[in-house]
């Protein structure tokens, strides 16, 4: 089948991209421990291009952890990039598109490697992450900076919320074409509404567009986590060849076919473990991507540097021989029965790590005990004690969890998942009937108190109300309604405007907004807790 089919040589005719994503540069920069883990691993990757000749970098999102990177987490970025993508070594593919198009949102619109004053060696082609993507009032992200000192060739971008048109980067290397089409995040109900609603085109090459190999690039939720709040890959449009999919953390990098659409899905993963969960246990991998024709190749590279992680389930119900809850003693048995599973973990470790220079010497270790059946959790500070010289998470190596219980038991509900936007919209499902939303969707504050608070947007919360002010004010000129309170009020309870946003008077306006923003206020405390 011609899309497995390995492509023999390197010739003038094959493109080869290096594909990562999900680097997360930043991510716990704080940590004595694991604090350089990103800026090492990403090194590695940008090392893997030059050593491998490869044409360009394809990152599909989340280059860095945080919104608004650190200096640090900056200067280290553009320093291996400007290291390893810099140079005289010459770029032998071209673009043929109209790069105006692609690069519409940049000040400079064009690929860096064909501008006069930058000496590119490697070009770097990214879309954003649900990480980094841009905000505030100009809508720019980190991304945006690298791309403006000429380092990384920011596409994918979305200027619409309501519909996208996606213009696709169009390469051509000897007899070889690629058209090349990206999508940075969007919140997924967003975009799972917008396919819904067709309101998603992929244009094609006017010419012979059967002649060109179709990759795209996404950062979504691929596994479903809700109703909407995940993009289904039969979404997707099947005239694609092979889909890279960032966001999820789990390395699934050897391409699969989807036998509805008959394209083939590469999920690369993280380079970085940033939550201590099964799937990021899986070994970590970018990959060499070969293109010739419309065959393609997916070589798979382990990476080196990446900190190990060891993660086991044990059940304390089911060694009904070594303890049972009514023992006197059982709980130091079962401490003693937890501390050899971290040591057989600790020896498999180092087993693994023997002959390996490049990687870190302390690995990620997690217990996750179900102590459900009568038994009890037991203090972790003390037992982490004594591993604290040997693990990289020394707080975080166990996990006690109840299964059963967890129904009857309050205790053993998970508050990690309390995100910002669900505070909102709780808080103003209890709020009373005084200050409830009547100008603002509770979905647009929530969203703009989780700018706020995560991403340190200090006007998202004033630009939320201004927007909605406006639009609401267009929606009403538009209808032409009589400028009386019931009038008003009727228009914007009706079904065309539909998110049910009334409008009041100018002065109760600005009551209400007072109102709003002290209502926030009051709780963006709550969620900085």
């Amino acid at each position: 089948f011609s899309h497995s089919a390995p492509i023999q040589t390197d010739d003038e005719d094959t493109f080869k991209i290096l594909i990562a994503t999900d680097i997360h540069l930043g991510y716990l920069e704080k940590d004595a421990i694991r604090g350089n883990d990103t800026f090492v691993t990403f090194d590695e990757i940008m090392k893997q291009a030059v050593q491998n000749e490869v044409d360009f970098v394809l990152l599909g999102g989340d280059l860095f952890h945080d919104n608004k990177p650190s200096r640090k987490t900056m200067h280290c970025c553009m320093e291996v990039m400007r290291k390893y993508c810099m140079g005289d070594r010459p770029i032998v593919f071209e673009i043929l598109s109209d790069q105006a198009v692609n690069f519409s949102h940049s000040k400079f619109p064009w690929v860096n490697y064909l501008d006069s004053n930058l000496n590119i060696s490697i070009p770097v082609f990214s879309v954003h992450g649900n990480h980094d993507d841009p905000t505030g009032a100009d809508g720019l992200c980190a991304i945006d900076l690298l791309s403006c000192a000429g380092l990384i060739n920011h596409f994918g971008r979305s200027r619409s919320v309501e519909k996208l048109e996606i213009s696709p980067v169009l390469l051509k290397k000897g007899n070889t074409r690629i058209a090349l089409y990206g999508i940075g995040s969007i919140p997924d109900e967003r975009l799972y509404r917008m396919f819904i609603n067709n309101q998603v085109t992929m244009l094609r090459p006017r010419e012979d567009e059967d002649g060109w190999f179709n990759l795209f690039v996404i950062h979504q939720n691929r596994s479903k986590h809700g109703a909407t709040n995940y993009i289904p890959e039969q979404f997707l449009d099947d005239f694609l060849d092979l889909v890279v999919w960032g966001h999820e953390h789990e390395c699934k990098i050897a391409p699969v076919r989807n036998e509805q659409q008959l394209f083939y899905v590469t999920q690369p993963g993280s380079s970085v473990i940033t939550s201590l969960s099964p799937g990021e246990a899986v070994k970590k991998h970018i990959g060499l991507l070969r293109v010739k024709g419309k065959k393609m190749n997916l070589q798979k590279i382990p990476l080196q540097t990446v900190r190990q992680f060891f993660i086991q389930d044990v059940t304390l119900s089911e060694h009904p021989d070594l303890f049972s809850p009514e023992q006197p003693n059982v709980m130091l048995k079962v401490m003693a029965f937890c501390q050899e599973k971290v040591e057989e973990m600790l020896e498999e470790a180092e087993r693994q790590r023997l002959g390996n220079s490049l990687t870190p010497e302390k690995p990620l270790i997690r217990l996750r005990v179900d102590y459900s059946g009568g038994f009890e959790a037991f203090n972790t500070m003390r037992f982490s004690q004594k591993f604290v010289d040997q693990v990289a998470n020394p707080k975080e190596i166990l996990h006690f969890i109840r299964h059963r219980e967890a129904k009857d038991n309050i205790k053993g509900k998970s508050h990690t998942s309390l995100r910002v936007e669900d505070l909102v919209k709780e808080y103003f499902q209890k709020a009373e009937k005084n200050v409830q939303l009547s100008l603002l969707t509770e979905q647009g504050m929530g969203k703009a108190v989780q700018e706020f608070v995560d991403k340190e947007e200090k006007d998202a919360i004033e630009e939320l109300i201004k927007y909605q002010l406006e639009k609401t004010q267009r929606f009403l000129r538009e209808r032409r309604v009589e400028a009386t309170e019931e009038k008003i009020d009727e228009e914007v309870k009706g079904r065309a405007f539909k998110e049910d946003l009334a409008q009041l008077s100018s002065k109760q306006q600005k009551e209400t907004n007072a109102k709003v923003i002290q209502n926030t206020e009051i709780f963006i405390s709550r969620c900085k807790k």
